[in-house]
């Protein structure tokens, strides 16, 4: 049932960013006198779900939910319409406007979904508030794997700066600190402040094995695996460990390392259950693992901090937001592009974008994930390569520059390249996600 949540919110997400993307293109066709023949929701190649005719321009949904596009008159675009190209020219198609009037009907897509995934963010903090965990209020610091243990971490670091920033939100900390390079993350150890360093092949690491960073909080059982130990043996989801063989344990972390000395060896934990002490005997297996997940709800230990804003206010923090978005993922792209990071290996399809949305339905998740996706598509839109809208506008910046259009023949060409590139790229992302999902 969560599979089909995520997925119906995914899909209900494209619509939605695909549908204005659409519109911002169709609306300065339109106020530029230029026709437009088809608009859809998704692709159609050999049929459509749905199409009518309304005036000049066919309405459809298609059957491929990997975009969607408008075909606009005289222009060289994905359809690759090469008999119309070879008319004369009229007064309604694309390449009879002015280079400035292509220019914002090529950028009216962009335009809108920044526009959007602001309004979302206006909306969402006036609905809900800003909400976020202090680093703060991490009472017993983080938890990190053994990957970031080897860059110099500790559990029970906690975060104070990053590149010399106070870090307030702890979302925001971490994304600064995987995204900026180098940099430099201070940390309270035992009440001493201490800097730690982070190149780019420690980026590339923390990346490509997807290396954790959490808030530390006391191990309490949220799960077991199949055919595990621990529930064999008389654990229930809730128990809260908080002793193994009469030494006091508190996180998970130190439960499992603790286990490491046990393998094959009969230990007795204890656990508060239903606010009672109880003592669970059992055998560590040879892998030292008991089959266990700890909570992941941290608000049941930590105060969230919870920001209101009146409608006046939410617009100026709406803009920011957007802002600092924009500027994430353009980090973020970066990175992508920093071979010696080797980024790229983290690059997902819409597998991966699917599994962000949570498995029940939650309206201001759904919202702050759509207005991340928006600045997402936006971005990666106005990228300048052929057969996106970023490889048009720098052709029309071309031809404003020299006062010369590109041939008909080399726009062809173009288009076809950058079909090739984003297939390449979509069968490179959904390989990536193969490999991780299946293998």
């Amino acid at each position: 049932m969560e599979t089909v949540i995520r997925i119906a919110q995914l899909l209900l997400s494209l619509s939605i960013l695909v549908i204005f993307h659409e519109l911002g293109h169709f609306g300065f066709a339109k106020l530029f006198k230029t026709r437009v023949e088809k608009f859809y929701l998704f692709f159609n190649p050999w049929f459509s779900l749905f199409k009518i005719k309304k005036g000049e321009t066919e309405y459809g949904i298609g059957w491929i939910p990997l975009g969607g596009y408008v075909k606009i008159s005289g222009m060289i675009d994905e359809s690759m319409d090469k008999e119309q190209m070879k008319l004369p020219p009229q007064p309604w198609e694309f390449r009879s406007k002015k280079a400035w009037q292509r220019l914002l009907i090529m950028i009216g897509g962009v335009l809108v979904n920044f526009i959007l995934a602001v309004l979302i963010y206006i909306f969402s903090f006036f609905t809900w508030g800003e909400t976020y965990l202090p680093t703060q209020n991490m009472t017993y610091g983080v938890m990190v794997d053994s990957l970031w243990q080897d860059l110099g971490f500790e559990n029970g670091d906690k975060i104070l700066k990053v590149n010399g920033k106070d870090a307030d939100n702890f979302r925001d900390a971490y994304l600064e600190a995987i995204l900026t390079e180098p940099n430099t993350i201070t940390v309270d150890r035992e009440g001493i402040p201490l800097d730690i360093k982070l190149n780019p092949e420690d980026i590339s690491k923390i990346l490509k094995n997807e290396a954790f960073m959490t808030p530390r909080i006391p191990f309490v059982i949220s799960a077991f695996a199949e055919e595990s130990v621990a529930e064999k043996a008389g654990f229930k989801v809730g128990d809260k460990i908080i002793g193994l063989n009469g030494y006091k344990v508190q996180f998970f972390d130190e439960f499992k390392d603790s286990l490491q000395n046990h393998k094959s060896d009969s230990i007795s934990v204890t656990v508060l259950r239903n606010e009672a002490e109880e003592i669970i005997n059992v055998v560590v297996p040879e892998t030292g693992l008991l089959g266990i997940a700890p909570l992941g709800d941290y608000s049941q230990f930590f105060e969230y901090k919870v920001k209101k804003y009146s409608l006046l206010a939410s617009v100026p923090a709406g803009l920011k937001k957007g802002a600092e978005e924009i500027k994430s993922y353009l980090k973020q792209l970066k990175l992508l592009f920093t071979p010696k990071t080797e980024a790229y290996k983290s690059v997902g399809s819409f597998i991966s974008i699917g599994k962000i949305f949570p498995g029940t339905w939650d309206w201001q998740s759904f919202w702050s994930l759509t207005a991340l996706l928006s600045i997402m598509l936006a971005v990666v839109n106005i990228l300048p390569i052929p057969a996106l809208d970023g490889g048009h506008v720098m052709f029309l910046i071309y031809e404003l520059i020299v006062g010369k259009k590109p041939s008909d023949r080399f726009m062809e060409i173009a288009q076809i390249v950058g079909m090739v590139i984003l297939l390449t790229l979509m069968v490179f992302a959904l390989g990536n996600d193969f490999i991780r999902h299946v293998f």
